[in-house]
């Protein structure tokens, strides 16, 4: 059984009360549901897939049969030999495919109900029963709960029903919609091929962002909170965002609430659960570390583009680190970091900083990701300087400290341009709340601020931070022993107010398969 390991195990009786309350066995079915249950039937007997859809958005979204085709449930065979009812098999969660190529994305937790054994995929074809077919784990970051893995032969190449679905990498913010999706069996506890596939579609406002340890030991993992309850076994669906009309995260389980204070921005908390998603960032870094192509959405597109033109690499991925809860005063760290070809950041030395600020600073920036500098056949590796401030909210404005920096470097290295001299925006000195900041300054060969660009934040608190940064005194960056043009990647997290809160997977809770997988 999966679960964050601060929460409670629940008993099992929990989890069969509450599948006997969402799939009763023995009770006696409306006039309406014996009908749709022998049109069902009939549908299946053709070959063609059901779907049911718990809820819809308003905006529109990417194309409804892409979506749907896109996803497929994580199972594990049980048998070889087909009854009437086809392959039985165990089911333990949902993946979807971001490329043709057969690659797929899932939550690390999946996996891990299967134990030592090989994942398989339950794939649909249009005139005909779904079929399993075999994947390979290509690689895991289990620190945040990703899983990459890819289907041989490519089901693309074949007659499956499979589409992918393209990656964002823009925040959706409160009270923006977001729509999730994924598969499960019918029978939920004795699946089999030829049973129906039903389909959830948890779709709600998004109601804020929370860092939580997914595994105890390991790094904080920025979750995604929307206003809709989640249900066992969707764990692993792509969570979709209208604006972009893009995968933005991935759901992780249920939110367990140990305040309200998660749900201040939510119309109305009362009318449903709360769901929790890993977005998609943490996604992007394992698949450029692995060097798999993916399909942007269209502003990643841009961001592309940009680079491409441009002697600086165009961040694409970025995650802010959380306010160390033991930190009892404000803190800055300084980095100055190289960006390879494969747009990861190596080489990363800290030129300012001090426990226990820079050790969540180095795990928040080991998961971010570039574009590299140049054309697709010329990329550049490149320095950047990364700017750390956690701002402290009980200062008074207009007394906002000073900090002088010695950037630590050996002036005759190449380095990235950095701060001397810095202070703290005003404007968090009466914020408690908001999420951080995110911007992206080019210094020039004088260490003055060219253009400054807002990736993250808030428009108001932007502004003020924007301001602030070009009050600030920059050492150039360094060239082959010349000064030259840098830039520099500055995240402004202001102390949250908020108690944090809990969550806990929505994955199947099923037993390992202990059986040998046909081959």
């Amino acid at each position: 059984m999966y679960q964050i390991p601060f929460v409670r195990s629940p008993v099992p009786s929990f989890h069969c009360a509450f599948l006997r309350a969402r799939y009763p066995t023995h009770s006696m079915p409306s006039l309406r549901n014996a009908i749709c249950r022998l049109l069902t039937a009939a549908m299946m007997a053709c070959g063609c897939s059901v779907s049911v859809f718990a809820s819809t958005v308003s905006e529109s979204v990417a194309n409804e049969s892409e979506l749907s085709f896109a996803v497929c449930p994580i199972v594990y065979p049980l048998d070889q030999a087909a009854s009437d009812r086809g392959l039985h098999y165990l089911f333990y969660g949902n993946g979807f495919f971001i490329n043709d190529k057969g690659y797929l994305l899932t939550a690390a937790h999946v996996l891990s109900q299967l134990g030592d054994a090989p994942p398989y995929v339950l794939l649909r074809l249009s005139m005909a029963p779904p079929r399993l077919v075999k994947a390979t784990v290509i690689a895991t970051d289990r620190d945040h709960d990703v899983a990459l893995l890819r289907v041989t032969p490519n089901p693309f190449e074949a007659r499956y029903q499979v589409r992918f679905l393209p990656l964002a990498v823009d925040w959706p913010v409160a009270p923006q919609s977001v729509l999730a999706a994924a598969l499960r069996p019918s029978r939920l506890r004795d699946p089999h091929t030829f049973d129906v596939l039903t389909e959830d579609r948890p779709a709600g406002q998004v109601l804020a962002y929370q860092f939580s340890q997914l595994y105890k030991g390991r790094p904080n993992t920025e979750l995604l909170l929307f206003g809709h309850e989640v249900l066992l076994g969707d764990s692993g669906g792509p969570v979709v965002s209208p604006n972009s009309q893009g995968v933005v995260g991935m759901i992780e389980g249920r939110w367990v609430r140990a305040d309200a204070a998660a749900l201040l921005t939510a119309p109305d908390p009362s009318a449903g659960g709360v769901g929790a998603a890993v977005p998609i960032h943490y996604a992007i870094s394992l698949l450029q570390q692995q060097d798999v192509a993916w399909h942007a959405a269209r502003e990643a597109t841009r961001s592309v583009a940009a680079a491409d033109e441009s002697n600086v690499p165009s961040a694409l991925s970025l995650v802010p680190a959380p306010y160390p809860s033991q930190a009892l005063q404000s803190g800055e760290v300084l980095l100055d970091a190289r960006v390879d070809r494969n747009g990861q950041l190596a080489d990363i030395k800290v030129t300012r900083g001090a426990t226990p600020f820079v050790d969540e600073v180095l795990n928040a920036v080991h998961t971010w990701s570039f574009v590299p500098a140049g054309a697709n056949e010329e990329r550049k590796q490149t320095r950047i300087g990364i700017v750390f401030q956690f701002a402290s909210p009980g200062l008074l404005a207009g007394r906002t400290p000073e900090r002088h920096a010695d950037m630590g470097l050996d002036d005759a290295s190449d380095h990235a341009s950095l701060p001397v001299v810095t202070t703290e925006p005003a404007y968090f000195t009466t914020s408690t709340t908001g999420r951080a900041i995110i911007l992206s300054a080019h210094i020039d060969t004088r260490g003055k601020p060219e253009t400054i660009d807002v990736l993250d934040g808030a428009e108001s608190a932007a502004s003020a931070v924007e301001l602030m940064v070009r009050q600030w005194q920059f050492a150039p960056g360094k060239c082959a022993g010349s000064e030259c043009r840098s830039n520099v990647i500055i995240v402004v997290i202001p102390r949250q107010g908020a108690t944090p809160v809990r969550a806990q997977s929505s994955v199947s809770h099923l037993p390992a398969p202990t059986e040998p997988a046909p081959q």
